[in-house]
């Protein structure tokens, strides 16, 4: 038996009960209030009618919070966010992305999951983010030194250059460990 045959990885209510168990395993959070016990399921709740879809789709795993009044899912503060792809796709690609040995590629995502190659860009660009090491540790303890640097690139607009060095272009800031790690950021006004 493979493992994309499992439920979660092809029926919609399953995949949302998977996710639930892992990142509400004591219940359902409220994500406005943090509320974690006056909520209840809202059943067979559709979305509105569209020309794809006359009589909409089912909404799974949606909650509403006694507390705040306010409608929640499982997605709300995820990577799943405000994507219309279901959720047992995003299962698959994850599953795929973390199981092959050398990644996969978006063109292969598109052609596995059967949907457009922009909708599989942004979906391995999106988890890709989610499994990035963030590392926000300060740098240079243990008596290492921190090496900053500025340099400018691009153009801010397409306006004609004029005098003074790199007024018209992008600021980004690198600190670099020497020995060890470097992280550059977007600076707006220097």
């Amino acid at each position: 038996m493979s493992v994309l045959s499992r439920p979660y990885f092809h029926d919609e209510a399953a995949a949302f009960e998977h996710v639930e168990a892992m990142l509400w395993p004591q219940g359902p959070v409220c994500h406005h209030c943090g509320s974690m016990d006056k909520h209840y399921k809202l059943a067979g709740v559709r979305s509105k009618p569209s020309k794809k879809n006359p009589h909409g789709v089912e909404r799974h795993g949606l909650y509403k919070c006694s507390a705040c009044r306010a409608q929640f899912t499982v997605r709300m503060g995820t990577i799943f966010e405000e994507s219309h792809l279901p959720l047992h796709k995003w299962l698959q690609a994850i599953h795929l992305m973390c199981s092959s040995k050398k990644g996969i590629s978006s063109h292969q995502l598109h052609r596995v999951l059967e949907c457009t190659y922009k909708t599989a860009w942004f979906l391995s660009h999106r988890v890709r983010e989610a499994m990035r090491s963030d590392d926000f540790t300060p740098m240079g303890g243990n008596g290492k030194f921190v090496e900053v640097d500025e340099t400018y690139i691009g153009r801010l607009t397409d306006t004609p250059v004029k005098r003074g060095g790199g007024a018209h272009k992008n600021t980004v800031v690198t600190l670099v460990e020497r020995g060890g790690r470097s992280r550059s950021f977007h600076v707006v006004s220097a």
